[in-house]
């Protein structure tokens, strides 16, 4: 906690220049994929595995690469022009909007792009709405999502900034829910209030921050992701709802960033010594606390190289544990000294490697590994035992040779029991939602993706994946199960990816206009073949064993089962 004070204290001590930290929603993918873009044209450095970045950060950037703009063709130009506009109060102007119903030099307030603004010496502030629909059709019926709110930034001073949104989600499907934990999708997760119809879900984001030119430090509430990706990260894939959180960045040297957060979790699991007494005789039990810690350290040896290495702690005390507020620690290390000289279980630590280059222009190389846990004599072939981790690589190429065309491919492979644990409060979780790969555990996929930008705005996706999961098993160390007597060295001894219960094969083409700053159109066709298949050979030790139909049902909402045509049209004002 002293180291805590003091780095605040420096953060305070030290005064620049403008400096606020606010959060680009994760959702507005397009500013997301413009900065990919720019970074594999080197015309910027990025750290593409911490996500999401700050507005500060997103302006800084584009005015970097506005003054290499002899190097961009002219849909880019027209690309950057678009989104310095929208990132302008960073830069202490007023927007250039239309329909102004007023305008002066401190404020507006326009209907084209929806939004107010307001600056002095002092105080800056934007506010906009938020409002949208998407319309799925396919043979099980509809599907329809609607959401309203509103989102706001504020900018007090040269260091301090508060933010927050709130959208009211509805969602009116004709044959169930479409997002669940156990569902094998990317659709974001939520926790529902549920009615006959679908259900509904009040999202509020935001937070406060202090921060510098080289430091920032928080209380937010939002979604993370860790992990170069361009579906769905095996670290912190964002998925799983939005969740309250300490957050700390640090970059004092070009070749250094480093990255920490300490969150309070959603276990799901109920606390029978924790209770609500009503009227003396009803009791209502509370979730069991559960908390996470994780850091992130990214060196950068050469430019257009980046290496990350961090780890993480999921653990579940009665209150907070003070050595999990120290950023630099390895955690592993302080659970073992806390809890393994008691003779009790320890809690959940991961490891986690990330690495990028950008070394050559037009081509990003990736790749990732999430380690549960590592032994280095399981790497023997005479080993039947596989350690507990995840590795995912791929490359993008974009404008190579043909201008606003954009290919990637990628690869993400789970072992047996990432992510999970034998005590439920322990899990890489949150909600119920897994906090890394929407696959989970004994699971592959291979994703491809081509993009063409022909003009501003206008987006084209052809994408295709194939998503693969194999028989399931629950995490016990030992006992009796299916029968047998084991424990979990000899679930880890099975093959991974041997038997496939579930599959999905999905081409799709997405067409996304974004008319003006937080206004698009979106339009897609998506012909998608999700099976489950009869288990064959016999019942193992651990397995949750499912029937082709119960897999079926477990992994898929009924919207999506079997082979189907979807074709979605909606629009969004906001994000």
């Amino acid at each position: 906690m002293k180291l805590n004070l003091l780095l605040i204290g420096l953060l305070f001590a030290i005064n620049f220049s403008y400096a606020q930290d606010i959060s680009v929603n994760i959702s507005y993918t397009r500013i997301y994929d413009f900065m990919d873009e720019l970074a594999s044209e080197k015309l910027i450095d990025l750290n593409s595995a911490i996500q999401p970045y700050s507005r500060k950060l997103i302006s800084e950037k584009l005015l970097e690469a506005q003054r290499k703009d002899a190097n961009l063709n002219a849909r880019q130009k027209a690309e950057l022009k678009f989104f310095l506009n929208e990132f302008i109060l960073e830069q202490d102007k007023l927007p250039d909007t239309k329909i102004n119903l007023w305008k002066n030099e401190i404020s507006s307030l326009a209907l084209i792009q929806p939004a107010f603004h307001y600056r002095d010496s002092l105080f800056r502030a934007r506010i906009t709405p938020i409002l949208g629909m998407h319309v799925s059709l396919n043979s099980h019926g509809s599907y329809i999502k609607r959401w309203f709110g509103a989102d706001f930034q504020v900018m007090i001073g040269k260091h301090f900034s508060i933010y927050g949104s709130l959208r009211d989600i509805s969602n009116d499907v004709d044959s169930g829910l479409i997002a669940k934990p156990k569902y094998l999708n990317d659709f974001p997760g939520y926790e529902y209030k549920e009615a006959t119809y679908g259900g509904d879900y009040s999202d509020s984001r935001g937070g406060i921050k202090y921060s510098n030119n080289w430091a920032s430090i928080g209380l937010v509430k939002d979604n993370v992701i860790w992990g170069d990706n361009y579906h769905g990260s095996n670290i912190l894939s964002g998925r799983a709802p939005s969740f309250p959180m300490l957050t700390l960045n640090l970059k004092p040297a070009k070749w250094f960033e480093f990255n920490y957060f300490h969150a309070w979790l959603v276990s799901n699991v109920v606390d029978s010594s924790y209770y609500y007494l009503e009227n003396d005789s009803r009791f209502y039990y509370r979730p069991a606390n559960k908390f996470m810690a994780a850091n992130m350290f990214t060196f950068t040896p050469v430019n257009g190289l980046k290496i990350s290495v961090g780890n993480a702690i999921v653990y579940a005390e009665k209150t907070i544990q003070g050595a999990y507020f120290l950023p630099f620690a390895f955690y592993k290390s302080i659970d073992h000294t806390l809890t393994k000289g008691i003779g009790t279980e320890n809690q959940n630590s991961q490891m986690f490697l990330n690495v990028s280059s950008r070394n050559f222009k037009h081509l990003h190389l990736y790749g990732s590994v999430f380690i549960d846990e590592m032994n280095f004599s399981r790497f023997k072939a005479s080993n039947p035992e596989n350690n507990p981790i995840s590795i995912k690589f791929g490359a993008q190429v974009s404008n190579f040779k043909v201008q606003n065309l954009t290919a990637i491919f990628e690869y993400t492979r789970s072992n047996i029991l990432n992510y999970k644990h034998s005590i439920p409060l322990l899990t890489w979780e949150s909600n119920s939602y897994n906090l890394g790969h929407y696959m989970g555990d004994n699971a592959q996929e291979i994703y491809m993706a081509l993009k063409y930008k022909p003009i501003r705005g206008l987006d084209f996706k052809l994408s295709y994946f194939n998503a693969q999961k194999a028989n399931d098993y629950e995490y016990i160390r030992r006992e009796t199960s299916n029968g047998l007597t084991g424990s979990v060295l000899n679930i880890i001894s099975q093959a991974v990816l041997d038997e496939i219960i579930w599959k999905n094969q999905t081409l799709s083409l997405n067409v996304c206009y974004e008319i003006f700053n937080n206004a698009y159109a979106l339009l897609q066709i998506e012909n998608s073949n999700i099976s489950a298949y009869e288990p064959v050979k016999a019942a193992t030790f651990g397995e949750n064993r499912m029937t082709a139909s119960q897999a079926l049902n477990y992994f898929t909402p009924k919207f999506y089962q079997g082979k189907n045509t979807t074709i979605t049209a909606g629009f969004s004002i906001g994000f």
